[in-house]
């Protein structure tokens, strides 16, 4: 229990942990969410968007970055010319155009060139290009920072709320770069295009609405996609209360974008391999007009540069250097697209839920189970985890981090498992110590890998018990010498030790010459009965071939009865040994008490008898023994069936078997005769059992010479035990 307690602790930290460094530990949360999108991207369409790429072959062909305003002018008509939808600008014009002829003539004027020209010959590209701005549907771009205080042009868009205002959930900025005033005054349209900061630079996600000085902006994405549509404001929904409202989605046109409660949507990229890309150099040169109008036509246009040089290059999941102006791209593609990854509020809770419950069932399955089943259950349980959490990307599109519930297994399976081991090594320990002089090293092995088969302090079982002593001992103890008596009685226990661990016995214990065993405890043995009765037989061999060896002449009697017995460690906290007690433990006693009686090696009861299949028995009496009211019906245990020493024995055995029916029957003329023809039988034919029951017969001779010619009227056949 005490482990269970730690594990239970342990995941208890993770959720605490995980908790208080949700940024940090969201860190390797999104880089699962990454591999996941590499592995299932968004499906890749023909996208309503395009690019203008200000990349290096239009450098070369136009000149060094940044162009005369007058290229940039003449990209704007022509792309509105070929019928773009909406042009929008990953770029920021914050600087009066160099190039501009008034400019170059005061440079001219300050190097001492006298020159003097009237200001209507000298245009402003500037305000050429702004012209064309106005004219045309395009948005300029902005980059919202917090690196300076530079004033932030007032919004061209507005915001109006279903819910309450939600500025104080999203991102805040202090300043922005913006464009030259002539150019943000003639736009009717305005968004910001920089990318927030993040731990490790990779853009997963980008905010589609802003504050800054007061204001809400759009980004540039959603501005493009309001001036295509030719929208007016834009309708953010809201949920939560007034002091903490919740961004559920921002509505632009007739286009739903659910987002985070800061409005942020989470990018699912597809790579946008069919989107068109037009070098900017070709949107200008009349000879490519026909090539490329196709490819603007209806389309949205996001002006960019990809020219290393400009270093307008971010990291993405997908793409460790893409185009800014890519982002934005497949930002507009998602959302005509209607395909969204989402990670709602409650996602965080359900995680922390799934945590809970996958450690509390690892905690059950290492209570209840073996360590080894704890470790496959964590495998089982994180295979589960990760699974449901690719199930949840892959087909509904909803980010569920998996690393806090394969944090929690990992670390009760860290904490437990080592405790578990100890314990489980010491609980083997304890098993091979407490029974490897009792059972068979095959089960002391089954059962240290099973402690559990062993419930200590007691438990009920059916159980064969084994009773078995020397005859004559004490007489012969009187003969020899202490360190005689010493190796005859180890030369002795030896090999019936050995008998009765190679037939899987439990050895209870040695008193004196006598030895008490069992079997089907503590691990359950198949057709007990029929292995005690073999043991019996074994031990009555292993006896003859003792004698034969150490020329002594040693005799034993075997008891054997099957019952329910109570088993398990009995005993005193100071000394304790694995035994059983109970009624069935003391009638084996007195079985085996009674060979002494009827001269007979192996005798078992009725219970013995009908369990133990393929084995010889004859039937020798109907005994009520000392202590016990029931009579029990005593059988001798001969032999194995096909045994072909017995088959000589045949008649002896019907024989015999025809005294013991008279006898029960009352019938004393019927047994008087069986016993003169079995003495007749014997003294004719020598066979293997013709000793075996000349003690049984004997008994029954002194019976019947004891007892009138006719059995009493209250006759039952049962012979009355005095002794043990």
């Amino acid at each position: 229990m005490g482990t269970v307690l730690i594990g239970a602790a342990a995941l208890v930290a993770v959720i605490l942990v995980h908790a208080l460094l949700e940024r940090q530990a969201f860190r390797l949360a999104a880089l699962v969410f990454d591999t996941y999108q590499d592995l299932k991207p968004r499906e890749a369409t023909d996208p309503p968007v395009a690019v203008v790429d200000i990349d290096e072959a239009s450098i070369a062909r136009l000149g060094q970055w940044p162009w005369s305003r007058r290229i940039v002018s003449d990209m704007v008509t022509s792309a509105s010319a070929l019928g773009a939808a909406a042009i929008g600008f990953d770029i920021v014009f914050s600087e009066p155009d160099r190039t501009a002829p008034i400019r170059m003539a005061e440079e001219m004027r300050r190097q001492g060139v006298a020159l003097d020209l009237p200001a209507s010959l000298l245009p402003d590209p500037d305000r050429l290009l702004a012209e064309t701005i106005n004219d045309d549907p395009v948005v300029i771009g902005i980059a919202l920072t917090n690196e300076h205080s530079s004033p932030v042009p007032p919004p061209k868009a507005g915001f109006s709320f279903l819910g309450a205002d939600p500025s104080s959930r999203v991102n805040e900025y202090s300043g922005a770069l913006a464009n030259l005033s002539v150019l943000t005054d003639a736009a009717d349209a305005m968004g910001y295009f920089s990318f927030p900061p993040s731990s490790d630079n990779i853009v997963r996600s980008f905010p589609l609405v802003s504050r800054a000085n007061g204001h809400l902006y759009p980004a540039l994405s959603v501005e493009t996609l309001r001036i295509a549509q030719q929208a007016g404001s834009y309708i953010i929904r809201t949920a939560g209360t007034d002091a903490n409202p919740a961004i559920t989605d921002l509505r632009v046109g007739a286009l739903d974008v659910p987002v985070s409660a800061g409005g942020e949507l989470w990018i699912y990229y597809s790579g946008m391999p069919k989107m068109p890309v037009i070098s900017a150099a070709d949107l200008i040169d009349p000879a490519k007009r026909a090539a490329i109008a196709p490819l603007i036509e209806g389309r949205i246009l996001l002006v960019g540069t990809s020219a290393v040089g400009l270093r307008d290059l971010v990291a993405t999941p997908l793409d460790p250097a893409m185009p800014g102006v890519r982002v934005h791209a497949e930002i507009i593609d998602q959302i005509t697209s209607g395909i969204f990854l989402q990670r709602p509020d409650w996602i965080t809770g359900a995680e922390r839920s799934a945590t809970l419950a996958a450690g509390l069932i690892m905690l059950a399955v290492l209570w209840l189970a073996s360590p080894a089943i704890g470790a496959a259950a964590a495998v089982v349980l994180a295979t589960l985890v990760a699974s449901g959490s690719w199930i949840a990307f892959s087909h509904h599109l909803l980010l569920f981090d998996p690393l806090q519930p394969l944090f929690g297994i990992a670390a009760i399976l860290l904490t437990t498992l080592p405790l578990l081991l100890m314990v489980s090594h010491r609980e083997k320990r304890f098993v091979r110590e407490s029974f490897g002089r009792y059972l068979a090293p095959a089960l002391v092995e089954r059962l240290s890998e099973h402690p559990e088969a062993l419930k200590l302090g007691g438990e009920d079982r059916e159980l064969t018990i084994l009773f078995s002593d020397i005859r004559g001992f004490t007489a012969l103890s009187e003969t020899l010498e202490p360190t005689e008596l010493t190796s005859l009685l180890n030369g002795f226990l030896t090999p019936m030790t050995d008998v009765l661990l190679k037939r899987e016995a439990t050895i209870d214990k040695y008193i004196g010459d006598a030895i008490m065993a069992f079997w089907n405890a503590p691990l359950d043995i198949a057709n007990h009965p029929a292995k005690g009765c073999q043991a019996a037989l074994d031990m009555v061999a292993a006896v003859d071939a003792l004698n034969r060896d150490r020329g002594t002449h040693l005799k034993i009697g075997i008891g054997l009865n099957t019952g329910m017995a109570c088993v398990g460690n009995l005993g005193s906290d100071q000394r304790f040994s694995y035994s059983c007690l109970g009624d069935s433990v003391n009638l084996a006693s007195r079985v085996e008490g009674m060979t002494k009686l009827y001269d007979l090696p192996v005798l078992v009861t009725e219970e013995v008898r009908l369990r133990a299949e393929g084995f010889v028995f004859a039937e020798i009496d109907l005994v009520r023994v000392v202590g016990r009211k029931a009579p029990v019906m005593l059988h001798a245990l001969i032999g194995q069936v096909g045994d072909p020493a017995l088959a000589v024995s045949a008649a002896l055995l019907n024989r015999h078997a025809g005294l013991i029916a008279a006898w029960r029957s009352g019938d004393f003329a019927a047994a008087r005769a069986a016993l003169a023809d079995l003495a007749e039988l014997a003294r004719q034919e020598l066979t293997p059992l013709s000793g075996l029951f000349c003690g049984t017969h004997r008994i029954y001779r002194e019976r019947l010479e004891s007892l009138p010619a006719d059995a009493p009227a209250d006759w039952d056949g049962i012979y009355a035990a005095t002794r043990k």
